[in-house]
């Protein structure tokens, strides 16, 4: 298991970077459209609710494409089935390049355990990846209970499945799997209790409902400026600077495994012209380069991974996480 588990973040070629590493953004570049592409407002489909990271994402993306566009981009929430409700809409849409789906590794785990019969590197086609970013635990700064790692990690063992984690998909989802590999090293049980809308996960833990959140940093940056989150736990090897008082997993012995990471993109539905599909790649890149994006990124923690693919980048991380995911599937029995 750890083999393969290992293999997950050597495909995705991630490596944790120092924000001063961050490249510069790029001067934009008129480029060139093909014909008189777009002339209308392009549609964005969103699989998950207002307010989460790929909302956020989303939106900011959608404002840092418009300059370089020329046009208008609506974005469109469709929440629910862990991620899926907004394929049919994409996949029934026109296939001109005005409708774009953003998706995020739910779109991967949900292919590799048939969830979804489309394949995310086949039947739709990457324009690219903006960010890739990794996971935390998160408890209330005032929730006396776990004023440490250690602490909730014992509340767990002494409470058998009673300490509750918020998070978001189904069995075979990046949260599911990570938190299955963190409890069967430090041999503890949790209930794992899933929100298709963000909100939703992030008033449980505000209002006690729920102990701990499973989140990316970026998605909750608001509630941990306002000191009501506080990280107590990195999914990653080494602790990065900003989050220096939360242990990571070089700092537990016991969790000998590699993280799994999230990866938030833009796809078009396979049968796009290819003209449509490199204009929207080309201008992709630069609305990642530009400066609106850049501070977005870096305000929401995704400076410190290397978080662009362009298309064909993109297809290799997706295949890659497509074959390592579906190893690990076997494995605990989700497929055959």
């Amino acid at each position: 298991m750890r083999r393969i588990k290992s293999s997950l973040t050597r495909v995705l070629g991630l490596s944790v970077m120092a924000a001063s590493l961050v490249a510069a953004p790029a001067i934009a570049q008129t480029l060139a459209k093909p014909g008189k592409f777009p002339e209308r407002p392009v549609t964005v489909y969103v699989p998950y609710g207002p307010g989460g990271g790929s909302d956020q994402l989303s939106r900011a993306w959608a404002e840092a494409m418009r300059p370089v566009l020329g046009i208008g981009m609506q974005v469109v929430n469709r929440p629910g089935g862990g991620g899926m409700a907004a394929v049919p809409d994409f996949m029934s849409a026109p296939k001109d390049g005005y409708t774009i789906l953003q998706s995020i590794d739910d779109a991967i785990t949900n292919y590799a355990s048939g969830k979804l019969k489309e394949h995310p590197a086949k039947d739709w086609t990457p324009l690219c990846m903006t960010q890739i970013t990794f996971s935390q635990l998160y408890v209330r700064t005032d929730d006396d209970r776990f004023p440490t790692f250690d602490a909730l990690v014992k509340y767990a063992r002494d409470n058998p499945e009673k300490l509750s984690i918020a998070n978001v998909g189904n069995l075979g989802s990046m949260e599911r799997v990570t938190m299955n590999m963190l409890e069967t090293a430090l041999n503890f049980k949790s209930r794992q209790i899933a929100f298709d809308k963000p909100s939703e996960r992030y008033a449980a833990l505000v209002g006690g409902q729920v102990d701990v959140l499973f989140e990316q940093p970026g998605d909750v940056s608001n509630f941990i400026e306002a000191k009501q989150f506080k990280p107590i736990f990195t999914f990653l090897k080494e602790r990065p600077k900003v989050f220096a008082d939360a242990p990571a997993l070089n700092d537990i012995k016991e969790a000998n495994f590699e993280p799994l990471l999230r990866f938030r993109g833009f796809w078009v539905h396979k049968d796009v012209p290819q003209d449509r599909v490199s204009y929207l790649s080309a201008a992709c890149k630069q609305a990642f380069n530009s400066p609106s994006y850049t501070e977005f990124n870096t305000k929401n923690y995704m400076h410190l991974i290397d978080s662009f693919r362009d298309t064909e980048g993109s297809k290799k991380l997706i295949n890659n996480s497509i074959d390592a995911y579906t190893k690990v599937y076997k494995e605990i029995g989700l497929v055959k």
